[in-house]
């Protein structure tokens, strides 16, 4: 079939050439409509219900509102992990499905099993669906803040009000977006606050102001009436407009005397009670939204929707106010392009240059080139039409020698073929012999070009195409693989399986018929530089391997020993996941004592942004995050905050030359902060780390048990015992206590002599402190919620402990109404409570988080196993498991120990097939572990521990290791047909024929990743180890194959002779 297709190519030119140009237009096309992001999104497939009841407290909202929930969930289908977070007015509950699983079935289901359960919730919980997006879904953070000299103008309620009435109502219809979530400022209220001392004195309660409010704001309608051929409807209007509206409101007449609502509180505009904040630059409060792209949408095309909608939304916005992004993937994005495309011109430039120097001939490098764009475009034809998005991982592992392994063999093939003169049809051998006898020069026709090309080509198919299928088969088994690993590394194993393909297909087809039109007829009969330096190196190269020959027993013992100790050495190494992508902003993880006030983190976080911006001038800008936004995704305590910092390019920085470094100067300069707790991280990472475990850090002991108390105990002295382990930094032990309470305990006893009911003391006491909502204003198209709650100023202890209860028994009708002081009937204590329950799998859990900074993550772990194992004694019935990246890791490792034996089982086949004998097929397979010898010898070298980045290059490394021995062991097939006995002939023979290509191979395959090896751009430390591994496998495997493999072939082939 391979001949078939040669002899097609060359006798059909035009067809080719047409098919090549429609694949570039193709490719061409597609590349332009190519999703582009900057990682592969490696969250899980997973669903957040959240319900919000503001009366109840976390152990309430655990027992109430989170385990019915979550039992009434245990049985939905594909369900892969359930976890969740009871705090004080807030269950969250997420629910990780496998990734086969459609999202839009799994919300179905989800809001089938809740209509269900919500008649089993307290009547005042309100629950939804959080948005359907993902870690990499929060694409696009702005402020709202006033311009320089209009501070004054606007306040953080009218902030707020601009931006959930115009900025997020036309945000919200941007396509490809999921959500517009409002965080910070105050939401506006109409706010009628009670007077406790008038109150009384009218003999009123809150409950009849409440009843007052309800009663007189409604619209109604009366049908119509039909008069003089007229139709009239009739409409009865009495909602309230205005302030004005609602103070004139009658709550009853006592006596015959009105009281209205002003007379007992005031009404005046308020805000709803709130659990986060966002300040800026240390200035101050500012208000800010997300834009929260839908899952599944094109990163590129939805953020230039939302900028061309921002664009027009400044337009709308009031004099004096900005919308100011602080967070943009874009700048990311661009840059992680920016090294991409550096990486793969450097690295195509530098194969170019070796093709040339190798080939002697610059026609012959350039046929060879031209591959590359060829199966490139190839790929992104095929990724359009796959649905493989381009990405760091997807494209920064396309090694532009390794595709064009094929094209050099066949290419050098034809051009020393022509070059000796050795030509297949003997008219044209007789005639160039009779012009080069008489000195003259000598060209071939184009029919003889043709024909000689195909000779050529045909020749060496089998070797060049066998060689790349296995470089191709080799990333089926990537393919395969599931969860993180799999999103980060299949997008990378189906695009280079498409770019060799493509070269593949190129190579049979287009390189016969531009070899056959392209390359010179002229016979070069004088030695070019090229064959030169070839003459040279077989000169050095030919007493080495005559050496090798001689003492191959002693040689292959050295090699087998090398494998062995390079085995040994891998332990060594260290272990993990990925290496952190750099960026370019950091995120701050901000915390303090459990119970601080929003204004003491509002003034804290300003305090933070005021030393680093006026400290480093790296700094572009600083936002605080503080608490939760408007949807809670992301349910953080009012003590916690997230500090982003956007940094100006790295060109810019004065303080620091690299990130780690700056990072921790930036850290030890907020240890000067008292109360403050402060672990640097980055955006995108701490994202992916919380929706993927719930915790943010790097990596989580999970303690597991009953009684909160002993969970806590268990993690307090885990947090000790780990925090003087090397690279543990910033240990953080979840704030599941502490939390201040007043509790006010009703004593049922005394309840009872008045009459007097838990549920109303609970109205009373909900509405007087946290709001009631009574109605809604609507100001044109903006609702505003009437909240009933008392005074600011009276919200007190005291207020609280004499707080009127309403009497039923013995009231009359139009009379003044009959209360009891609460505490009268209730015990009011201060008691500290649990801020926050967690669960997981229906189990409660605490965890003590770490980061890793300057070690390995498997090492690490694996000493505080030891410590763990050696000295902490658990409770029966309480044990710990593992979260984070290094459960990450060993589920990828885990997938490669099946990933890795499976590709060698299918190189093994594939070689049997191309050269149809075991023991030949087993000479070439020694390759692998000597290639292997030199990728752990080169991590080793550069300080690198293990990751699954560099077990992925080992499996690249294993299939273009064998390439190389495939040809020369061909080589020495061919010359035993051609009737040459002698093995050591037939090896000395067949390895200075072979020199040049095994050489030029090598090289190519190697140099192309040389700058993704060497390259410190953003996005680079994840390419990394993948080029470090190939580039010193191939040098080994490269070694190995022109000295080992010979020796190999001689010691197991009869029939030899020694010199």
């Amino acid at each position: 079939m391979f001949q078939k297709l040669i002899t097609y190519s060359i006798h059909h030119k035009m067809v080719v050439g047409i098919l090549t140009v429609a694949l570039a237009v193709w490719g061409i096309w597609s590349l332009v409509h190519l999703p582009f992001d900057s990682t592969p999104d490696i969250t899980n497939n997973q669903v957040q219900v959240i319900t919000q009841a503001p009366s109840l407290g976390a152990q309430e909202v655990e027992q109430y509102i989170t385990s019915p929930i979550e039992m009434a969930l245990a049985n939905i289908p594909r369900q892969e992990e359930r976890r969740s977070i009871s705090r004080s007015g807030l269950s969250v509950v997420t629910l990780v499905f496998d990734d086969g699983a459609d999202i839009y079935w799994a919300r179905s289901q989800i809001s089938q099993v809740l209509e269900a359960v919500a008649k089993e919730l307290p009547a005042n919980a309100d629950t939804e669906l959080g948005p359907i997006a993902t870690g990499l879904g929060e694409i696009f953070h702005y402020t709202v803040r006033p311009e320089k000299g209009y501070e004054d103008r606007y306040s953080l309620t009218q902030l707020r009000t601009i931006q959930d009435w115009i900025v997020r109502k036309q945000l919200a219809g941007t396509p490809g977006v999921a959500e517009v979530s409002g965080w910070g400022g105050y939401v506006k209220q109409y706010e009628v606050a009670v007077d406790t001392d008038q109150l009384n004195a009218n003999g009123l309660t809150i409950s009849d102001l409440f009843d007052a409010l309800q009663r007189n704001n409604a619209n109604t309608g009366g049908s119509y009436i039909e008069q003089n051929s007229n139709q009239y409807y009739i409409r009865g209007l009495g909602v309230v407009k205005s302030f004005d509206d609602i103070a004139n409101i009658t709550v009853k007449t006592i006596e015959g005397t009105p009281v209205r609502i002003k007379d007992v509180a005031k009404v005046q505009e308020g805000h709803a009670t709130r659990f986060g904040a966002v300040t800026r630059n240390g200035e101050g409060e500012v208000v800010a939204g997300i834009a929260i792209m839908l899952k599944g949408e094109n990163f590129q095309q939805v953020i230039k929707n939302v900028k061309e909608r921002i664009d027009q939304i400044q337009k709308s916005l009031p004099e004096g106010v900005v919308i100011e992004p602080f967070i943009d993937r874009t700048n990311l994005v661009e840059r992680v392009e920016g090294t991409i495309a550096h990486n793969l011109i450097a690295g195509g430039l530098i194969v170019i240059f070796v093709l040339v120097l190798f080939l002697g001939n610059w026609r012959a490098g350039l046929v060879v080139a031209s591959v590359i764009p060829l199966s490139m475009l190839f790929a992104f034809a095929l990724m359009k039409a796959f649905g493989v998005d381009g990405n760091l991982m997807s494209l920064g592992a396309i090694d532009f020698g390794m595709i064009v392994d094929s094209a050099v063999i066949i290419v050098e093939a034809v051009v020393t073929h022509i070059n000796r003169g050795d030509f297949s049809q003997p008219g044209v051998r007789a005639a160039y012999i009779a012009r080069h006898t008489a000195g003259g020069g000598f060209a071939l026709t184009q029919a003889e070009m043709d024909a000689e090309v195909h000779y050529s080509a045909s020749r060496i198919r089998q070797s060049a195409a066998f060689g790349e299928i296995i470089i191709m088969i080799v990333y089926i088994p990537l393919m395969t693989l599931v969860g993180i690993e799999g999103k980060m590394f299949r997008p990378m194993a189906f695009t280079v399986f498409f770019a060799i393909l493509g070269a593949f297909i190129l190579s049979l087809t287009y390189v016969p018929m531009a070899s056959s039109l392209f390359l010179s007829r002229k016979v070069h009969t004088k030695a070019t530089f090229s064959d030169r330096m070839i003459s040279r190196l077989q000169t050095w190269y030919r007493p080495v391997l005559e050496w090798v020959l001689r003492r191959r027993k002693d040689v292959i013992t050295a090699a087998v020993s090398l494998c062995c100790v390079s085995v040994v050495g891998l332990k060594f190494l260290g272990g993990e996941f990925i290496p952190s992508l750099d960026e370019g902003d950091f995120a701050v993880e901000m915390s303090m004592a459990q119970g601080t006030s929003l204004s003491q983190m509002v003034e804290t976080c300003t305090k933070a942004e005021k030393l680093l911006k006026s400290e480093y001038p790296e700094v572009k800008q600083v936002v605080s995050r503080i608490g939760s936004a408007e949807i809670p995704t992301d349910p953080m305590p009012v003590e916690r905050a997230d500090i982003m910092v956007a940094l100006k390019p790295k060109a810019e920085w004065t303080s620091a030359t690299t990130t780690s470094d700056l990072m921790e100067k930036m850290e030890a300069t907020l240890k000067n902060i008292p109360g403050m707790e402060a672990e640097f991280s980055q955006p995108i990472q701490m994202r992916n780390n919380e929706l993927l475990t719930g915790i943010k850090q790097d990596v989580a002991i999970k303690i597991f048990g009953d009684d909160l108390n002993t969970l806590i105990q268990q993690a307090e002295k885990v947090g000790k015992m780990i925090s003087n382990v090397r690279g543990v930094s910033g240990v953080m032990v979840e704030q599941v206590a502490g939390l201040p309470q007043i509790q006010v305990r009703c004593n049922h006893e005394r309840m009872a002599e008045y009459g007097v009911s838990v549920d109303d003391v609970n109205q009373v006491l909900e509405t007087a402190f946290a709001g009631g909502t009574a109605g809604v204003v609507f100001e044109g198209e903006r609702k505003f919620d009437i909240v009933l709650r008392l005074d600011k100023d009276v919200r007190t202890i005291e207020a609280l402990q004499t707080l009127a209860i309403p009497v039923s028994a013995g009231q009359q009708e139009g009379s003044a109404a009959v209360t009891v002081p609460l505490n009268q009937l209730a015990d009011i204590v201060y008691e500290t409570a649990p801020a926050q329950v967690s669960h997981e799998d229906g189990a409660r859990r605490i965890y003590v988080g770490f980061n890793v900074k300057g070690r390995d993550v498997q090492s690490t772990v694996d000493e505080i196993q030891h410590l763990l194992d050696s000295k902490l004694q658990l409770p029966d019935g309480y044990y710990y498991t593992y979260g984070g990246e290094f459960k990450n890791l060993q589920s990828a490792v885990n997938r490669l120990m099946i990933v890795v034996p499976l590709a060698l089982v299918i190189i093994l086949l594939l070689l049997y097939a191309t050269v149809k004998s075991v023991r030949e097929s087993l000479f070439v397979f020694s390759a692998i572990p000597f290639a292997a010898i030199g990728g752990v010898w080169a991590l080793w070298l550069r300080d690198m521990p293990f990751s699954i980045s560099a077990g992925v290059g080992f499996i690249a490394l294993f299939g273009v290791s064998v390439l190389n021995g495939i040809v020369l062991i061909g080589q020495m097939n061919q010359m035993q047909r051609e009737g040459v006995t002698d093995v050591q002939k037939r090896i000395i023979d067949s390895c200075m024929i072979r020199l040049r290509p095994v050489l030029m191979t090598a090289l190519v395959a190697s140099m192309g990743f040389l700058p993704m090896a060497l390259s410190h751009g953003d996005g680079a430390e994840v390419q990394r180890p993948l080029a470090t591994v190939v580039i010193g496998g191939l040098i080994t495997s490269t070694l190995l194959t022109l000295l080992v493999l010979p020796a190999i072939y001689k010691t197991f082939t009869k029939g030899s002779e020694e010199l």
